[in-house]
């Protein structure tokens, strides 16, 4: 069995990322084909993560709780799901993330009997609401950022709800994409049914599943082991997000014992605007850094079972609905990383790198052009902190983010802009002993009359560096010269000039 379940184990990881490939190559709008803003899992019929793929972090920690939320609300509701269905969500307080994560779930069954189910998320350019892109920096409710969609099916026995379809049609602003990208979905789930079903065929279902429970058991057992090296004992920090002129405060207490234990009692109360973080987001980020400090070990449920986060409800990373959520998803899931981090770096100081640029930079926007609607969404990388034992990476995605950017070429043929700059901001990168990696520059011009909207972070209080190294340089984005704040909404004219410039990674070390 020793050999068996190994090979079930990197068998079915690898139908997680077949269904991945799948879904990049089939899908239309450039932020999941170029960008790829998506991410897919196998769960078994108790809702655990046997496998996942290695795609977005913040989309793959929220599985853990949104796959359980949304096979609760099922249930509740009396939805049995049978062979063909397919469910449709992206009610944050349920799928654990934010509105533009288009959830789908698929029941995999074999010789009529459930055996488990694939599950992906993809990033939609837009899903409704009053700014391009749905990621609205104004937004005070969940209903001014976009259209939400409880659990529904969105195909009954393998045939396409249209009722279901015709309400994307008529509330996400570009749905052409939209749809395009929601087959790509459906196409992916229905690869990840073949594979597992493949795997039955070939060692059976019996073997199958005593596969996968013996690789979650093995999982947690090599977890625990490598727990059993770290100090044990309780490990604070506290980090900031930037709201106009305040700073919100999210503090973290860190037990680490048989399990790692984040506690964000004392972080501040939810606010009038996106940056609150639902709980999926708050687990993901947390079980992103805990992850990053093991070596050769699972990403799956068995993982999982160890770490555990408790967050007040009505706080930032973990308000009540219907508080705004978007941009906790982008902005406050990688100061919880970072935070998480920081205190991590205090029990296992030779491991934890300073703080990256700690923003995604997102990008949003939109207008009509020949009578057309068009929207676009660009997430911008950065420095990565310094090492205790190297310099940080250059114009990098890190933390939260895993995507790629999208390329000029494929830009500027889709919409209505042209590039102006493109390059490494050299200098950015704090000092130290060791040096932060630097940032981007990133500038276009719009062609015609545009909505703009940026929403990032780390625009006044550069990223921390460690062991006496200095912090990057802080972000800025300015509009035809004029600087801007770090989260706004303006009316761009044609030729008007859009610049970024991404912070700059945390230093390690004291300077020499």
């Amino acid at each position: 069995m020793k050999v068996k379940w190994e090979v079930l184990s990197k068998a079915t990881v690898f139908v997680a990322e077949e269904m991945g490939v799948a879904l990049k190559k089939s899908a239309l709008s450039p932020n999941i084909r170029e960008r790829m803003d998506h991410s897919c899992a196998v769960v078994d019929v108790d809702g655990r993560i046997v496998a996942q793929a290695e795609h977005i972090p913040v989309h793959l920690g929220s599985f853990r709780v949104g796959v359980r939320n949304v096979l609760d609300y099922l249930e509740r509701e009396g939805m049995e799901l049978r062979e063909g269905d397919s469910v449709l969500f992206n009610d944050p307080y349920i799928s654990g993330t934010h509105l533009n994560d288009v959830g789908v779930l698929t029941p995999i069954f074999v010789e009529g009997k459930l055996l488990a189910y694939a599950v992906n998320k993809a990033h939609h350019v837009d899903v409704g609401g009053p700014v391009p892109g749905s990621i609205n920096p104004s937004a005070t409710t969940l209903f001014e950022e976009g259209f939400v969609i409880p659990p529904v099916l969105v195909e009954r026995g393998g045939v396409p709800v249209k009722d279901v379809l015709k309400m994307i049609r008529e509330n996400f602003k570009v749905p052409e994409y939209s749809l395009g990208d929601l087959s790509a979905q459906l196409a992916s789930n229905r690869l990840g049914i073949q594979r597992v079903r493949q795997l039955v065929d070939k060692y059976g279902r019996e073997m199958l599943t005593q596969g996968w429970e013996e690789t979650l058991r093995y999982t947690e057992r090599m977890v625990r082991k490598e727990l059993e090296r770290w100090p044990k004992g309780r490990y604070e920090a506290e980090d900031y997000l930037e709201w106009g002129e305040d700073f919100l405060r999210i503090k973290v207490t860190l037990e680490i014992g048989d399990k790692v234990r984040a506690d964000f009692t004392e972080t501040q109360e939810q606010m009038d605007g996106p940056l609150n973080a639902v709980l999926g987001v708050t687990y993901s980020s947390v079980s992103f850094a805990v992850r990053s400090m093991m070596e050769d070990v699972l990403t799956n449920d068995g993982f999982y079972s160890v770490v555990e986060v408790s967050a007040e409800e009505g706080s930032l990373v973990n308000p009540r609905k219907p508080a705004a959520v978007g941009g906790g998803n982008v902005e406050t899931s990688q100061r919880i990383a970072d935070v998480t981090f920081l205190a991590l770096s205090k029990a296992l100081p030779e491991r934890v790198p300073a703080a990256p640029h700690g923003t995604m930079m997102n990008i949003m926007m939109g207008g009509v052009v020949r009578g057309k609607y068009w929207s676009y969404y660009e997430t911008v990388g950065g420095g990565s902190g310094a090492r205790p034992n190297g310099d940080g990476e250059s114009a990098v995605h890190v933390n939260m983010s895993n995507t790629l950017n999208t390329p000029i070429e494929i830009a500027e043929r889709q919409f209505p802009i042209l590039f102006t700059k493109y390059m490494i901001r050299e200098g950015s990168g704090g000092r130290g002993k060791y040096r932060g990696g630097d940032g981007i520059v990133r500038g276009f011009r719009v062609l015609y009359p545009t909505k703009l909207s940026i929403l990032a972070d780390r625009f006044r209080l550069g990223p921390w560096g460690l062991n006496g190294g200095e912090r990057g340089k802080p972000g800025k984005a300015l509009v035809s010269g004029r600087e801007m704040p770090s989260k706004f909404t303006v009316l761009l004219r044609e030729g008007d000039e859009v610049v970024v410039e991404t912070p700059g990674g945390g230093g390690y070390g004291s300077p020499g």
